[in-house]
């Protein structure tokens, strides 16, 4: 018979699974506590929860979010962090830390209620930010709109200087 507080523990993990956007499987095994004091602080000023996880209670809870093939990532000690703003940012900001630490590893993670593998992660970390994306949107919309508004304006010009050199000839005559 499950206890009580377990059972909690495994719905509170599985909430969290199927809530984030993007989350992502660690193993914190040589940081020190500075270095993840560290790390949280960064995640948190980007919004991202991270999470010391036990692996028996996380398999559970990602059978019970549907997301069982994160399972063969947990292993040794593991901790998560959870997106629930930006899909990219967990990884974006885990694996920068990664590269510093070099004692940070990155297992697997979750996008979009899809788990991926560490390769996978480290080619998100590597996307723009969502609202640089959103930028280069917006950019090469706006692109055609002020060609077509420069051809236009190219032609009422035109229109002008012909009726201008019009009213010029007519009044020399």
């Amino acid at each position: 018979m499950p206890r009580p507080e377990k059972v909690a523990e495994v719905d509170r993990i599985a909430e969290k699974l199927r809530e984030a956007q993007g989350a992502v499987v660690t193993d914190y095994r040589g940081l020190n506590v500075k270095s993840i004091t560290e790390l949280r602080r960064r995640l948190r000023a980007e919004g991202v929860e991270y999470r010391v996880v036990k692996n028996t209670l996380t398999k559970l809870a990602a059978e019970k979010a549907e997301l069982s093939d994160l399972g063969e990532y947990l292993a040794g000690p593991t901790a998560i962090a959870f997106g629930y703003d930006d899909p990219v940012a967990p990884a974006r900001i885990i694996a920068g830390f990664a590269k510093e630490s070099r004692l940070l590893t990155i297992k697997g993670g979750i996008v979009d209620g899809q788990v991926i593998d560490a390769a996978a992660v480290g080619e998100l970390a590597e996307l723009p930010s969502r609202e640089i994306l959103l930028a280069r949107v917006v950019g090469g919309m706006q692109a055609p709109i002020s060609g077509l508004v420069n051809v236009l304006q190219g032609n009422i010009r035109s229109l002008v200087y012909a009726l201008d050199a019009l009213r010029r000839q007519r009044e020399s005559a």
